[in-house]
């Protein structure tokens, strides 16, 4: 496979890792039908988005979403989050995921010129959970989030088969 690189610095070494991490997910949840999404596999965790893959999947998407629209929010748009939404198979959680990546890279498109690596942090962003992050860490949080929720799903279809 040929990689394609942003030229971008930091910002593109970003969105070219959270878009590799993207794809591994996308990959792996694509093939997955209904049966196999809504099915509960861990009956033990208390988090509900823990439970089917189903969950973890609407939970990945809506926090994609939750990290681009906390960094508008920190460059001072005023919006609203967005609701969790639920699909019925692989494909269209494949589908969701690439929507929020565009929005994602659209974000970054519409800040070029941002502070990605905030010291000061009266100047730092503060999540919806109270986590202060600046936009670098915060990126890096969506990207490592990706990977444990794929990491989670992997170990979830080895349950099932």
């Amino acid at each position: 496979m040929d990689n394609i690189y942003r030229d971008t610095g930091a910002y593109g070494a970003l969105l070219d890792e959270y878009e590799k991490a993207l794809i591994e997910l996308q990959d792996l949840v694509k093939p997955i039908q209904k049966d196999e999404l809504t099915k509960i596999v861990d009956h033990d965790t208390e988090d509900m988005d823990c439970v089917s893959i189903q969950s973890i999947l609407t939970h990945v998407v809506e926090s994609g979403y939750t990290y681009a629209i906390s960094i508008r929010k920190h460059q001072g748009e005023i919006l609203e989050y967005r609701e969790k939404v639920r699909f019925d198979s692989g494909e269209e959680y494949s589908n969701a995921l690439r929507e929020m990546m565009n929005d994602t890279i659209q974000m970054m498109d519409d800040y070029p010129n941002m502070e990605l690596d905030e010291k000061d942090n009266s100047k730092k962003l503060i999540t919806r959970w109270g986590q202060m992050y600046s936009v670098e860490q915060l990126i890096e949080h969506a990207i490592v989030h990706i990977l444990r929720h794929r990491r989670q799903i992997e170990r979830f279809l080895l349950r099932m088969n």
